[in-house]
């Protein structure tokens, strides 16, 4: 170990000189052998003296070549095609040199033609494989090396990606995986290798591969995969206990000019839901982009979200409102550090309840655009505390609409819940009536009001997630109310980017309804969460139902039935139909619910909630649940 060492050490130390004499010793070998070949030891006192004469000139001019040629400026250890490529022409340049040269210089004795050509391929031939072995054993030693303390690793997929991965990994000194074997689905790659690595199976064959070669982590390397394929790898992946990695998607590794290496990242429960990142597209850059934009509970998790994406756009000004402070000073941290002084950025504490100071910034900054996302969305707090749910929900809406009315904001588009329809509690009521404060709105007004309609965000202040990781740190159990409670469920990037063009279609009074794909149970979402963090269910960390919570469903709706759907572009946003309100008479009931709101009498509140919600069937003392 010591010698090899101090072997490289002196290598890398007279790196260029070495190798100028290992060439000097190759090529003449290359040169004499031809003669040997062709006239035998007999013939040598005949052409010795010619022998030695143009052996100096044909050293001279292949070191003259691949001196000026930059041969000896190439770190060979990661010699790729194209520097052996332009050795090889180095080394034909280097020999019609010699050809031009001797023709001139030995014109009475000439060299061999025969010599010419057999000294030339044994010349290409010895330099480079003189340059390749080196390079193979240096990769090869270090690799070992590395290898000692890498995790032993499964490949899932043998395409371009699991080639350039493995490419990667072949050269890396300290690789972090090693990589004993690969699984693909397609029947023609079966028993064959990929790098040097075997396909030893299909997908279904994961659990007895990862026993027999003592696999430790599983790598999912097929970044074009889709959504329902990918869902059941990964459950596959989930019966076993490796740790489980993910390639995503491989155009942003080209695009942002990292490795995949570094691209691989842990499965997370955004995985698991199979659903397809979403893009943002020309329609949000126009409908965002060079305007004064406002957003509401801007510091929240789907109001941050909303920044974020917004930002990206280039805004003409983008205003955040929060009455939480450290919520508004994160978010207004973040997009300083990433957008400095291209982003003119307003951040301002603020109640949506303070009607007075609406109307300030309003008239000050004249948003043309406000996407209304402040909100108190926990379900078992609302239940205990209605008349907050109302003033900051309902009234809070109404404020915020009623400035971008006055001032002439080209769109309102409120954030509302799935909760909203058919609501058995007092949180989706409060989110109904906003909807309904929008489409009245709509009808008198200039600006164009809109509601987009989601489920379950993953990873929202609220969320499951963050309450069964939180579980799961502790050591358990986790909690789910009943065993088969379902959720819609889509990412937070995805949720705001289908926000943003909802709000770019609209045009007055819509109701916009995302598609939230298949329904989750949270019982599945749960026992994936443990397997995830690497324990599992019901063995390492117990899972206990806990029972349904005041106002809380088995299942969620998305639509009522007599709003009905109709398609837009995006196969992803439908519109629902708006329902037929008396302005005057909506608007007189909506007074009166803010005097009972404010007089703090929750019993009367909940009963105006039902006289103006008529879906509204309140299960305050039946059993119930959670979150938006």
């Amino acid at each position: 170990m010591v010698l090899s060492k101090t072997f490289f050490r002196l290598l890398s130390r007279f790196r260029k000189q070495i190798l100028i004499a290992f060439d000097v010793l190759v090529i003449s070998m290359a040169y004499i052998a031809p003669w040997i070949i062709i006239n035998g030891r007999a013939d040598y006192q005949r052409y010795s003296s010619l022998l030695v004469a143009s052996w100096f000139l044909f050293v001279s001019c292949f070191e003259i070549v691949y001196a000026l040629m930059g041969m000896y400026d190439s770190l060979w250890r990661y010699a790729e095609i194209v520097e052996f490529f332009r050795l090889c022409v180095a080394s034909i340049i280097a020999v019609a040199l010699f050809g031009v040269c001797s023709f001139f210089i030995f014109s009475e004795t000439p060299v061999p033609r025969s010599v010419y050509f057999l000294s030339g391929l044994f010349a290409v031939a010895l330099t480079l494989y003189s340059r390749l072995t080196y390079r193979m054993y240096r990769n090869v030693k270090l690799g070992r090396q590395g290898k000692r303390l890498a995790r032993r690793t499964l490949l899932i997929g043998a395409g371009d990606a699991a080639s350039t991965l493995l490419h990667e990994q072949y050269k890396a000194a300290n690789p972090e995986m090693n990589i004993i074997c690969c699984v693909d689905d397609a029947p023609e790659k079966q028993g064959r290798y990929i790098m040097g690595v075997q396909i030893m199976g299909t997908t279904e064959d994961i659990p007895e591969l990862v026993e027999r070669c003592e696999i430790e982590t599983i790598l999912l390397a097929i970044p074009t995969m889709d959504e329902d394929n990918r869902r059941r790898v990964l459950s596959i992946c989930n019966r076993t206990k490796c740790n489980v990695k993910i390639l995503p998607d491989i155009v942003k590794m080209i695009t942002d000019g990292k490795d995949l290496a570094s691209r691989i990242r842990d499965v997370k429960v955004e995985d698991l839901l199979g659903r397809d990142e979403v893009q943002l597209s020309s329609i949000i850059t126009q409908f965002v982009g060079g305007k004064r934009i406002m957003v509401t509970g801007g510091g929240g998790s789907i109001g941050s979200e909303l920044c974020r994406q917004i930002a990206s756009c280039k805004p003409a000004m983008l205003i955040i409102v929060d009455i939480y402070e450290n919520n508004a000073y994160a978010i207004q941290q973040e997009l300083r550090r990433k957008y400095g002084s291209e982003l003119n950025l307003e951040v301002l504490i603020a109640s949506v309840r303070d009607s007075k100071k609406m109307d300030a910034l309003f008239a000050r900054l004249r948003p043309q655009v406000v996407f209304h996302a402040a909100a108190h969305k926990h379900v078992p707090l609302m239940e205990d505390s209605p008349e907050e749910a109302v003033k900051n929900n309902v009234f809070g809406t109404y404020n915020v609409a009623v400035c971008a009315d006055k001032y002439r904001a080209e769109r309102f588009v409120l954030i509302s819940t799935d909760k909203a329809v058919n609501p058995t509690n007092v949180m989706g009521a409060t989110k109904r009536l906003c909807e309904m404060v929008v489409q009245a709105m709509a009808r008198r007004s200039k600006t164009s009001f809109a509601a987009v309609r989601f489920g379950n965000v993953l990873g929202s202040n609220g969320s499951v997630i963050p309450l069964f990781k939180d579980q799961i740190a502790a050591g358990g159990p986790v909690t789910v109310t009943h065993p088969d409670i379902v959720r819609y469920f889509m990412t937070i990037s995805e949720a705001v980017s289908l926000v943003l063009e909802a709000g770019a279609m609209a045009s007055g009074g819509e109701i916009f309804v995302l598609d939230m794909g298949k329904p989750m149970r949270i019982l599945d979402l749960a026992e994936n969460l443990i397997k995830l963090s690497g324990f599992i269910p019901y063995k390492d960390i117990q899972i206990v139902f806990t029972g349904l919570r005041p106002g809380e469903k088995l299942y969620e709706e998305m639509l009522m039935d007599e709003e009905g759907l109709r398609k837009t572009d995006n196969r992803k946003i439908y519109i629902g139909a708006p329902l037929k309100l008396n302005n005057q008479t909506f608007f007189d009931h909506l007074m009166a619910l803010k005097q009972i709101a404010y007089s703090n009498n929750s019993e009367n509140l909940v009963q105006a909630l039902t006289d103006m919600v008529p879906t509204f069937h309140h299960r305050r003392d039946e059993p119930g649940m959670e979150e938006g």
